[in-house]
């Protein structure tokens, strides 16, 4: 039932809009609250544009093998990548000091610089040790740490789920 599940366009859609509606908290939080991003914080949403990139690439060809696996594989890379920074996050916040402090400016490769391309997104204003938003005694960061965590192990779970149901397949052949 998963497997078939894992291979619909639902499950890809409820992937591609949860992480939507992440991004657009973000920004509720920065332009509504006034809550101004952080380098870390930018790059937060950048892995969560991954996801939301990885959820679209899967929505598209969701039964093809190789679309659908390059698109798992994305998903959790990206979640992995924001689960780290979102960690790193927590350290400024919870270590501050002088000597462990990001950066003012974001570093995107010039390639893919996010930063130039969509500022009201990816431009960051914010100070990284900023703690001053919390809910249920967990800061943004930390929340985003569970959020990345889930994120990264339904990845593992659709992978595994993916594994064994082309396993049993090629059997049944």
């Amino acid at each position: 039932m998963l497997y078939a599940f894992s291979r619909t366009r639902l499950a890809w859609g409820l992937l591609t809009f949860t992480a939507t509606a992440l991004l657009l908290t973000a920004l509720f939080f920065q332009y509504v609250q006034e809550l101004y991003p952080c380098v870390m914080c930018v790059y937060q949403r950048a892995a969560l544009a991954g996801v939301i990139l990885a959820g679209i690439l899967g929505w598209l060809a969701p039964r093809n093998g190789w679309v659908s696996g390059v698109a798992l594989v994305a998903w959790l890379a990206a979640a992995a990548k924001g689960f780290w920074l979102a960690k790193v996050h927590v350290g400024y916040q919870l270590n501050p000091s002088p000597f462990n402090q990001c950066s003012s400016f974001a570093e995107f490769p010039g390639w893919l610089a996010l930063d130039r391309w969509w500022p009201a997104l990816f431009h960051p204003t914010g100070d990284c040790a900023d703690a001053s938003w919390a809910w249920l005694g967990l800061s943004m960061p930390q929340w985003l740490m569970g959020i990345f965590a889930l994120l990264a192990a339904l990845a593992v779970l659709f992978i595994i789920i993916r594994i064994a149901g082309v396993r049993r397949d090629l059997a049944a052949l």
